[in-house]
């Protein structure tokens, strides 16, 4: 028995045998063309046509983030700049394949150089070349391996076409040896509800057929599994589906403490789900759907349309909306397009709205019209401040437009650190975990070299979370966590000992939260988060907590 660790995503646990995807296809040889520049440009004109087409109706069909990534994929498949270059190299008596790899993968290499969210899109973009290429060469595009029965797939990493579309009846599990806790392949895992485990480097050794335990709750994938152990993970696994079936009731501790479990959302189509999930509001809804696909600001009218189906899926619950977080990391040109050498640490969020405060004044006049058409408690809150200034006038602006409720997203160390002045003026905090992780320890949190850094469980995160749950008691103002660590069940108790007061996850993770939380008390939680907080690293702070809470319950019992 060999155990491989990578991150968890869930409480999920499966086994079966192993189905490995296939290898990227060769790329094409520089030949010269035997075509005229016209036919091969035209080859590749219906290519890409035909692969965004494809990506379109995937997307369509799977629904949720995953129809946002796919169209984000088929609105980049037809890039005009990135055609140019494909004709450019046609000119130059290029064949269409070559063209195509040669021009994807210089602009590949220009999006990771820039790092945040395009660095995200250079791994998409191999994804749409792979599949034009395959298009030009007459053969299958390069996907998911089908052996005929069900197998737990192992892979480099999963492109979102594929993820969006997995067969849950035959894929039990999903194991990958690149990416972290917030890549592509772990939130739509995470929303689908697939057992999987990723960054588990050593599984480039599993062969195919081999059968294997993925057990996401530990963050392990065990090889070579005795007949006990096979037998323990399928118990687990039951127990797990009973747990899930049984009635939805809101988050709350052992003790009865409330802790909101609420949906993050980017976009008003999953409000349904989120609801039939067990979803007692929203904690994070993301706005930047309505203009990324835009080259114009959307009006007031588009945005008040949809921030009303929105509200109105939620009467008298919370709905915590964010302003456009956008700026040189997500250009759009009506923001700001201006090339930044570090754009994660450029004009994003909260300093690229004040550059273009009519774009901020016409949302909040939005979401105060939406708020009064409906019955939902709105709750605004701004991305990205860094400074108890930026908290402050933001505030004063939402209060101005008749926002009820005006906050503030902590996503950097010094709005963490600054949290009781901040508070002074916001009326909630609500940590963006993704991000406060990724500037705390100075590690991209979409670039695989640094992905092991990129881990909410750090005692440094945690502290700076524990500053804010501080201010927030001190100030007796809501703290919510909405980053993608409060899907995690364990971590969540410990964000709840650090002073979260309410936790906003993909929908599909409210069920194992909720349960694990009600295993604990709030003394509970607090043990558990002072365990973890005392260790040296992440991985020693999981496994503390791991303890200290198998310990309260051996004591329970």
């Amino acid at each position: 028995m060999t155990e491989l660790r990578g991150v968890g995503i869930g409480l999920g646990v499966a086994q079966g045998p192993v189905a490995r995807m296939s290898e990227p296809a060769p790329p094409p040889d520089d030949a010269p063309s035997t075509l005229s520049a016209d036919d091969e440009k035209a080859r590749v004109a219906d290519a890409v046509a035909a692969v965004a087409r494809e990506l379109e109706a995937r997307g369509a069909q799977a629904g949720g983030a995953a129809r946002d990534v796919l169209e984000a994929q088929a609105m980049m498949a037809e890039d005009p700049t990135l055609a140019d270059e494909v004709n450019a190299r046609i000119a130059q008596g290029k064949t269409g394949e070559f063209a195509v790899f040669d021009a994807f993968a210089s602009f590949r290499d220009q999006l990771t150089a820039l790092g945040g969210y395009l660095g995200e899109r250079a791994a998409d973009l191999d994804d749409v070349a792979q599949r034009v290429i395959a298009r030009l060469r007459g053969v299958p595009a390069p996907g998911v391996p089908d052996p005929g029965h069900p197998f737990v797939l192992v892979a480099k990493d999963l492109a979102p076409a594929d993820t969006a579309l997995l067969d849950l009846d035959k894929v039990l599990a999903l194991v990958t040896t690149d990416g972290g806790p917030t890549s592509h392949t772990a939130i739509l895992a995470r929303e689908k509800s697939i057992v999987a485990v990723v960054g588990a480097v050593a599984a480039t050794g599993l062969k195919d057929g081999e059968t294997v335990i993925v057990d996401a709750a530990a963050g392990v994938v065990t090889t070579d599994p005795t007949a006990a152990e096979l037998e323990r993970a399928q118990n687990r696994a039951a127990d797990r589906a009973a747990a899930a079936s049984a009635p939805i009731t809101d988050g709350a501790l052992a003790d009865g403490t409330a802790i909101p479990l609420l949906a993050n959302l980017g976009n008003p189509d999953g409000a349904d789900d989120a609801v039939a999930l067990g979803a007692e509001g929203v904690g994070l809804f993301r706005t930047e759907f309505l203009f990324l696909s835009s080259n114009q600001a959307p009006t007031v009218e588009q945005q008040r349309a949809s921030y009303t189906k929105l509200l109105a899926a939620f009467p008298g619950k919370k709905v915590v909306v964010r302003v456009l977080d956008a700026g040189a990391d997500k250009p759009l040109a009506f923001l700001n397009d201006a090339h930044e050498e570090n754009p994660a640490l450029g004009l994003r969020g909260i300093r690229a709205l004040r550059a273009s405060e009519d774009i901020l004044r016409e949302q909040l006049t939005a979401l105060a019209e939406a708020d009064a058409a409906t019955d939902a408690d709105l709750w605004v809150m701004a991305p990205m401040v860094a400074t108890v200034e930026e908290a402050a006038y933001f505030t004063d602006l939402a209060r101005d437009y008749g926002v009820k409720t005006a906050g503030v997203m902590v996503e950097v160390p010094s709005s963490a650190l600054l949290a009781d002045r901040i508070l002074g003026h916001a009326d909630f905090a609500s940590i963006g975990t993704n991000d406060l992780t990724q500037y705390t320890m100075a590690a991209d949190r979409l670039l695989g070299s640094v992905a092991s850094f990129q881990d909410p469980w750090h005692p440094a995160v945690l502290r700076l979370i524990r500053e804010v749950g501080e201010a927030g008691r001190t100030h007796g103002k809501p703290v919510g966590i909405c980053g993608e660590a409060a899907a995690d069940p364990l971590l969540a108790v410990v964000l709840v000992g650090l002073g979260a007061t309410s936790l906003s996850m993909a929908p599909t993770a409210l069920a194992d939260v909720r349960a694990t939380l009600l295993q604990h008390s709030l003394d509970d939680a607090r043990e558990i988060a002072q365990a973890a907080l005392a260790a040296n690293d992440a991985a020693s702070a999981r496994t503390a907590a791991q303890e200290a809470a198998s310990s309260n319950k051996e004591t329970q019992q």
